[in-house]
């Protein structure tokens, strides 16, 4: 639904030369919220489909430090974890973007940010929780995938902001 939305606003835009014209869209803490929402779906497919069957770190996280077992056993609070991470970081990015100046914003534009933020994220998530919180070392191919999925979410928390769905 929300890409047949963005979809049409881009058939609705092509001028007669079929060129896209360049359209600003309000950045909103509900296009954060379900930006975050739809990212963090979109991500945790990624990692299911193509991640190493582990826990994800989130389960870890909580068989550590709020359980008593193995990761494995604490799988569906751990993902419930991850997508409150994945809208908390959307909502984050809202309210962060317009204390940098930038209020309006385009779709290419947006989607620019977003792996830039995926990024950062992804730098926070791999040195501070991983290494820190966590206490894990993981290895080249496995902080690799990590990168893909946190720059995956970036593309999409960028796409939903810039094309202005929410």
């Amino acid at each position: 639904m929300v890409i047949r939305s963005v979809a049409n606003q881009y058939v609705a835009r092509l001028g007669t030369s079929g060129t896209l014209e360049s359209h600003m869209v309000e950045i909103t803490l509900l296009g954060g919220l379900v930006g975050g929402l739809v990212a963090t779906i979109v991500m945790t497919v990624f990692m299911t489909t193509l991640g190493d069957d582990a826990p994800p770190p989130t389960a870890l996280f909580v068989s550590k430090y709020l359980g008593d077992g193995k990761p494995s056993e604490y799988m569906m609070p751990g993902m419930a974890l991850h997508i409150l991470y994945g809208i908390g970081a959307g909502i984050v990015l809202t309210v962060l973007l317009p204390l940098a100046g930038v209020g309006d914003i385009e779709l290419l534009t947006a989607v620019g940010i977003g792996v830039g933020y995926g990024f950062v994220l992804f730098v926070g998530a791999a040195a501070f929780w991983m290494n820190v919180v966590l206490g894990l070392e993981p290895e080249g191919k496995a902080v690799g995938m990590f990168l893909f999925f946190h720059l995956t979410y970036g593309v999409v928390l960028g796409g939903v902001l810039g094309a202005g769905v929410v």
